[in-house]
Parts: C-alpha cells; sequence; structure tokens
C-alpha cells in the first residue's frame, strides 16, 4: 500500500492564513539546511570541546584517541538514518517527545518530554559557569583584570535573552558568523602544523591498533559522545525550516558528518603539534593550556590570544542554539496544553516564542544566583552539576528514540524500507545503549565529583522520567483531552510546510489516536 502524502492524515491544503493567525504562528518557510546545521553545529561548541575536554580525552587514550570521535560520529550517524526517517512522518514540532509518543505510546512521551526539559535546560544554563570562567580567562589574559563570574553570568543570561527574542533568522545569521570564527582559529593551527610539520613529522600512527585498542579508549568514547549533544534538535526547527523533508534529513547528516571529522582532525593536528610519545604527559600536564600552547607555538600569541575571545564567543554560540531549542520544546508543550498557554505566545513582529524565552531566562538567573549565593565555583558545580544530568538525559532520549524508530513503522505500511526503519535503528539502539553505559561508567572523569554526587547527577534523569510518567497519569485522569491531543499530527495551517511545487511530505497514521490504542 502507498504511503498516504497530506490526505487523511497529511496537511491540509496550503491556504494563506488570516492576518491574527499570521500574527501567531512562527516564521514559516524561514531556515535553510545551512541554517539548521549553524544551530545544532554551535550547540556542540566545537572550539571549547577541543580545547576544554579532549585534552582529557587525550590523556586518557593517547594517540589513538581520534578514532574513538570518529566511531562516536558513526554511531550517531546510524541514528541519524532512523531519526530523519522518522522526521519525514511525524510533523509534530515536540522533537524527542513526538517521536517516542508515536513509537512507544503517550506516557513515554510526557517522560521523555520532562527528561528533554531537564536535559536541555541543564546543558544550557549549566554552560553560564562555563562562560563566567572563560570571559575571566580572557579579560585576565587580554586587561591583567578580574570579575567576579556571577556578572559576567548574569549578563550573559540577559545576552542570549535578546538575541532569543529576536527572530529566527537573526539568531541563524549571529551562528553563522559565531560558528566560522571559533572554527576559523582551530583552521589556522590546523594550517600552522601542517606547514611547519608538526613536532617530529606528519604521522598517521594515531589510526593503528596498537595506539586504539588501549584501556583508555572506553574514556575517550566518552568523551567522544558527550562532544556531539545538540546535533538531534534539528527536528525541532520544522515549522521554521524550508521543506523539512529534506532540510531537516541533510543538515543532520552535515552536522554529524562535520563533528566528527572535525573533531578527528583537530585532536589529530594537535597530536602533531606535540608529538605522539609526548601527548599524553602534556596533556596530563596541563590539559587547559594543551590548545593555546599548541596555538602559541605554531600560529603566534595573537592567535592564543583571538583563541580566548572566540572561546567565549563559542559558548555564547552554544548556549543561543540550546536556547532556542529549549524555548520550541515550551511553545510545543505549550499548545499540547501540558505547559501554560501563556508560555505558547509567538512574538508578533519577530515570530519568536518570546514569553518562552522569557521563562526560561528567569529559571536561569535564579539558578545562577542560586548558585552564586550558596558560595559554588562556577565550574566544577555550576557546570559540572548542572551538565551531567544533560549530557545523560540527551544520550538517553537519543537511545529511547532509537527504540522508538521501528515500533513506529511497524504500525503501517509504508515504502521505506527495512534499512532505515529496522536494522539501523536496532544496531543503533544497542550502540546508543552502550554509549549511555560507557558515559555513566566513566562519569567520575568528566565531573571529579565524589560517588555520591555523580550518583545523585546520574539518578536525576530517571526520576525525571518517573515525574512524566506521573504526569501524564494526573493529565490523563484531569484533562482527558489535553492526554488525548498529546503529540497528535498537527492539522492547522502552522503545519503547511510545502513550499515549492515538488516538496512532498510523508506521514503515516497517528499511533496515538484511540483507535491505534486499542489495536
Amino acid at each position: 500500500m502507498a504511503v498516504e502524502s497530506g490526505s487523511r492524515h497529511g496537511p491540509p491544503p496550503h491556504t494563506a492564513p488570516p492576518p491574527a493567525a499570521e500574527a501567531t504562528s512562527l516564521r514559516r518557510g524561514t531556515l535553510g539546511v545551512a541554517d539548521i546545521a549553524f544551530f545544532v553545529i554551535s550547540a556542540a561548541a566545537p572550539l571549547t570541546v577541543m580545547a576544554g575536554t579532549s585534552p582529557l580525552a587525550l590523556g586518557a587514550g593517547g594517540p589513538g584517541a581520534p578514532v574513538g570521535y570518529l566511531l562516536a560520529g558513526a554511531t550517531l550517524a546510524l541514528f541519524a538514518v532512523g531519526f530523519t526517517t522518522m522526521a519525514r512522518h511525524v510533523r509534530n514540532g515536540g522533537g524527542f517527545y513526538a517521536f517516542i509518543t508515536r513509537g512507544l505510546g503517550r506516557p513515554a512521551g510526557f517522560g521523555v518530554a520532562t527528561v528533554a526539559l531537564l536535559a536541555y535546560n541543564g546543558m544550557q544554563i549549566g554552560v553560564y559557569g562555563l562562560l563566567a570562567t572563560a570571559t575571566q580567562d580572557a579579560l585576565r589574559a587580554f586587561w591583567g583584570i578580574h570579575v567576579p563570574w556571577p556578572p559576567i553570568a548574569v549578563v550573559g543570561v540577559a545576552v542570549i535573552w535578546y538575541l532569543g527574542y529576536r527572530s529566527i533568522d537573526f539568531g541563524a545569521k549571529v551562528l553563522g558568523v559565531l560558528l566560522v570564527a571559533e572554527t576559523g582559529i582551530l583552521v589556522l593551527l590546523a594550517g600552522g602544523v601542517l606547514l611547519r610539520g608538526g613536532a617530529h613529522g606528519l604521522a598517521l600512527d594515531s589510526f593503528t591498533p596498537g595506539n586504539v585498542l588501549v584501556p583508555g579508549t572506553g574514556a575517550v568514547l566518552a568523551f567522544a559522545f558527550a562532544a556531539f549533544t545538540g546535533f538531534e534538535s534539528t527536528a525541532i526547527y520544522r515549522y521554521e525550516a524550508r521543506d523539512p523533508a529534506r532540510t531537516i534529513p541533510r543538515a543532520t547528516y552535515i552536522a554529524v558528518a562535520f563533528l566528527g571529522l572535525f573533531y578527528a582532525f583537530t585532536i589529530w593536528i594537535v597530536i602533531q603539534a606535540v608529538g605522539s610519545d609526548a601527548i599524553v604527559r602534556a596533556a596530563l600536564h596541563d590539559p587547559a593550556g594543551l590548545f593555546f600552547t599548541a596555538t602559541t607555538q605554531y600560529v603566534g600569541t595573537w592567535a592564543a590570544d583571538l583563541m580566548h575571545l572566540f572561546i567565549v564567543t563559542s559558548i555564547l554560540a552554544s548556549q543561543l542554539a540550546f536556547h532556542n531549542a529549549i524555548n520550541r520544546y515550551a511553545l510545543a508543550m505549550a499548545r499540547e496544553g501540558v505547559l501554560p498557554a501563556l508560555v505558547g505566545r509567538v512574538h508578533h513582529r519577530h515570530r519568536s516564542p518570546y514569553l518562552a524565552g522569557a521563562a526560561q531566562s528567569v529559571l536561569a538567573v535564579l539558578v545562577v544566583l542560586g548558585f552564586a549565593l550558596a558560595g559554588a565555583d562556577p565550574y566544577q558545580q555550576l557546570l559540572m552539576w548542572m551538565n551531567t544530568p544533560g549530557m545523560l538525559g540527551l544520550l538517553a532520549l537519543q537511545a529511547i528514540t532509537a527504540v522508538a524508530v521501528p515500533l513506529y513503522f511497524r504500525r503501517f505500511a509504508h515504502d521505506e524500507g527495512a534499512l532505515r526503519t529496522v536494522v539501523t535503528p536496532i544496531a543503533a539502539t544497542v550502540l546508543m545503549a552502550g554509549a549511555l553505559w560507557l558515559v555513566v561508567a566513566k562519569i567520575n572523569l568528566m565531573t571529579g565529583a565524589p560517588f555520591t554526587t555523580n550518583a545523585v547527577l546520574v539518578l536525576t534523569v530517571p526520576v525525571a522520567f518517573a515525574l512524566g510518567l506521573l504526569l501524564a497519569r494526573r493529565v490523563r485522569r484531569g484533562r482527558p483531552e489535553v492526554y488525548a491531543g498529546f503529540a497528535a499530527e498537527p492539522d492547522d495551517d502552522e503545519s503547511t510546510e510545502t513550499t515549492g511545487p515538488d516538496a512532498t511530505e510523508t506521514t503515516g497514521p497517528d499511533p496515538t489516536d484511540r483507535e491505534a490504542a486499542a489495536r
């Protein structure tokens, strides 16, 4: 049976909405492939990951570390196959929770929605601690002055709020510029190392089995998977994408491929800069200064100074990308009736979910001030305690989504093929579960915290999922109409996503409706 398109469950024929409806919808057809790729790559913060955490991976895994990042990229590419295939059928803008509701049912969808809000907020708010410490380092490097971290973090919240308040295309332009800056400084380092032949000549021993199959490879993989957080948020932008059936898959694959190859290449470059025989010693001795030292040696002091500045802008870009993702999750849940309707309002001129953005920014200020009043360290506590459950939550969401894909496609006839709907999702499920286990097993390397603290951070994710299950039960009893419509396919004009004569999108049945539930 052919897949239905634009019929019983598809979007209605495109008609121009009245001005009032237009004023309350997101700006449709605004984002192209490059725009969405900028958002998700910026969320990963390539420069910050390379300068901040890859030295820890090098200290644990040695010269074979680049392969760990390639393996992580390959695993996430497998996940992306089923993820993007399902994205062509699920038109709801709820991202993970919409996908998982389709495959595993509404209770799981509520649980995942709660985890998603925890994870994205944890990733975004925790990074204000990193922004503060990176800005302090830059001010010290440029002018030798010290500024307390809380004011820096609060100013950062205000900057991110304003950028999120503006239109999505404005944010895409800002992220494009910042992404070029942060990757450009690493390209300069690569050029200097390649032109001068590194410390002892260029070598490919990083890719030999003797350097890859070492005891520290598990730790390298844990750091590598953590470095890709945010790439899956492409589906959240479907209402604002041009032809999302094509744009979202392409942006997802570009993001995964770019991050995997760029990470592996950059780490290989710094190994060549120091030498394979000395990289572990250098990474353990001065992990924070490894990239700055290499940049000073092979490019110049001016480039190392720029790196301090671009790390700050890299962090800002990452926070803006996560802020936008959170706002769109909140908007979708408000329009489902789960969050207050006020959160679902869209600015009449900028077409941004501005009240969701304001609420998220207020939450960020409260968390930052809470940590500050408690005398907490911005890096060891604000960053690590907020980011760790965020990172684990996103990995868990990816693994659960991989499980949902084949279950969703079992429910109706389609022409996608078993490779995309069964084989790769099952393989991705196994690999993503392994990745999650690796990260949990090596969590002490990332946080440096005692066992009890790490246990609390890890258990935050299942607790959030359990709270989502309780919320589902409460909504089902108290507001059955909201429960019945949770993650349902939109049938209003806002879901009309075709922008050209050849733009098509297939959509399967909504397995969360009463008839499918009865089956």
